[in-house]
């Protein structure tokens, strides 16, 4: 039997692990435009900003499970342009994430602007999977965990903004408090079944919580939106909750 995590595909030399090679020129690549994004916002603020430094660390930080699950991701043996979109997108939530904390009111139309391409991209990175034919667990999962940290990223500069209190963060956190809940009841580890509710409003969470942030809109309407998007995720998640506590005597398993 053929060594799965060596490359058999045209282009790359026997022996070598091309998923592996792939991955890491996608990472530099990205990484690079990050680091030019971030270095063009710090022109653009008024005061000078440390958010630089936070953009590469939080970078590194989503490379660590990146590269540790990358197995997943076989039998491909390319990380694949859809993968390349989603790491774009996590590249973006980055740049977003650093500034929290930073002087970036005076270019909050930018910083809408910038949220609404990560969000534009969502999609794009599935299509392209099926297209090519490359889906897989990791791919998958990849896309959900950018998902969720766009909106923790938005929920922190939507409180920062003051748009709205610390409770906005609840739109962000609440699908880690469910990951923490899971590694108290293990009944709550049941795989979920597909839903289209979920991913729809998982959509329109994210321009929620761009309407929060975005300097154009009065006040009112942001802090309406920041309640929606509350609303909304916590609904999404008493539906799934209510579903596994009906089956939490069951076996373990889909």
């Amino acid at each position: 039997m053929d060594d799965p995590i060596r490359s058999d595909r045209p282009g790359w030399p026997p022996g070598i692990d091309g998923l592996a090679i792939s991955a890491w020129l996608c990472i530099l690549g990205v990484g690079a435009a990050l680091v030019a994004g971030a270095v063009l916002l710090a022109e653009l603020m008024p005061a000078g900003s440390g958010h630089l430094y936070k953009a590469i660390g939080g970078y590194v930080l989503i490379l660590l499970p990146l590269l540790a699950f990358l197995h997943a991701h076989r039998p491909n043996t390319r990380f694949g342009s859809a993968n390349t979109v989603t790491l774009i997108r996590a590249a973006i939530v980055c740049l977003l994430a650093s500034l929290y904390g930073e002087h970036w009111f005076d270019i909050g139309l930018l910083v809408t602007g910038i949220a609404i391409l990560a969000l534009s991209l969502d999609g794009v990175d599935g299509w392209l999977a099926r297209l090519k034919g490359s889906q897989s667990r990791f791919g998958a999962r990849f896309d959900m965990e950018t998902d969720a940290l766009l909106a923790l990223a938005l929920s922190a500069l939507a409180w920062e903004s003051g748009t709205a209190g610390a409770w906005v963060m609840l739109a962000g956190l609440m699908r880690y408090g469910f990951i923490a809940a899971a590694m108290v009841w293990h009944w709550m580890n049941r795989p979920l079944p597909e839903s289209r509710r979920r991913k729809i409003l998982c959509v329109w969470q994210l321009i929620a919580l761009i309407a929060c942030v975005a300097p154009i809109l009065p006040d009112g309407l942001r802090t309406a939106a920041a309640v929606a998007a509350v609303a909304m995720v916590a609904w999404s998640f008493a539906i799934d909750v209510d579903w596994l506590i009906r089956r939490r005597r069951l076996p373990l398993g889909p």
